[in-house]
């Protein structure tokens, strides 16, 4: 089989100053992309900016070769989207491959987390890949070609004590994912998402200190770069990624129970029916998922 290429691809990478993004980047590029390196360069917080980290993952792009171009707009904002992807039209002519891997962390038990703790993780999270997939999308879908890869995290799909606000985003982008790949379908955009465990400094106070050499960041970017090439004809899903592991993640529903005189105390007293795990239905759709409901009723 042949090694997976990008020549003539242009791909945008947010958050690729460091960790997860970086390596994302040089792997595309390695593989011949044209990468529009996207970092505010601020703090884990989102506090402060600076054009060092993605200006660092160029140089070493160019180094070896290949070709691209540092941006530090934000993504938490329409102009900073629209300015993202225009950089990506003005070096490179076009765009294929959107990788939305931005993201803060403020982290804070439920009870003490503030409002502006909760907005600021979910600008930049959902907000963000919403904004730079939405500037990107027309032209992906004038082209006829475009693949969008959200990362969304173990923390969205499980929840995580001290990360409400970064557990909400991560699962919002399991629904942005999903409803992309829906609407990119005609135009031959295909959307999916990674919940990676990798070592970064985002996951360094989580993770335990002996993942640092197994879950490396190197060991998520080869999903990412599957997900993004034209070969890959897969949309819509959820992947679990780290270590080397790569697990396809779904959304099931169980048999469920039924009553035409349901009550409080009929729930109650079949709950563990209500809670049955098999035989499972693992629907696509709205239609699929509402139809289990139909049938049921027959």
């Amino acid at each position: 089989m042949s090694d997976l290429r990008f020549d003539g691809k242009v791909a945008i990478v947010t958050g690729a100053g460091h960790g997860l993004g970086r390596s994302h980047a040089l792997l595309l590029a390695e593989r011949g992309a044209k990468v529009v390196v996207n970092d505010l360069g601020g703090a884990l917080d989102g506090s402060g900016a600076s054009t060092g980290p993605a200006a660092e993952v160029v140089e070493l792009i160019t180094k070896n070769g290949g070709e691209a171009v540092v941006n530090a707009d934000s993504v938490a904002t329409p102009e900073g989207a629209q300015a993202i992807v225009q950089a990506a039209r003005d070096a490179f002519g076009r765009i294929d491959v959107v990788v939305n891997n931005a993201g803060i962390l403020r982290d804070k038990s439920f009870g003490k987390m503030g409002v502006e703790d909760f907005d600021a993780v979910i600008a930049v999270h959902v907000r963000g890949a919403f904004l730079v997939s939405r500037a990107a999308f027309p032209h992906m879908k004038e082209q006829g070609y475009g693949r969008i890869v959200n990362t969304s995290s173990p923390a969205g799909l499980f929840g995580n004590f001290g990360q409400a606000n970064y557990s909400t985003a991560k699962m919002g982008l399991v629904g942005l994912t999903k409803t992309l790949g829906i609407e990119g379908a005609r135009a031959n955009i295909k959307a999916n998402a990674i919940a990676p465990i990798a070592w970064t400094r985002m996951t360094e106070a989580l993770l335990p200190a002996e993942f640092e050499a197994k879950f490396t960041p190197e060991r998520i970017s080869p999903l990412v770069a599957y997900l993004a090439h034209e070969s890959c004809e897969t949309s819509g899903e959820v992947f679990s990624v780290g270590g080397g592991r790569v697990a396809r993640v779904f959304v099931a529903e169980g048999p469920g129970w039924r009553d035409d005189a349901i009550t409080p105390e009929a729930v109650r007293d079949n709950w563990e029916a209500v809670m049955a795990e098999e035989p499972y239905l693992r629907p696509t759709t709205l239609g699929q998922q509402g139809g289990a409901s139909m049938q049921a009723m027959l």
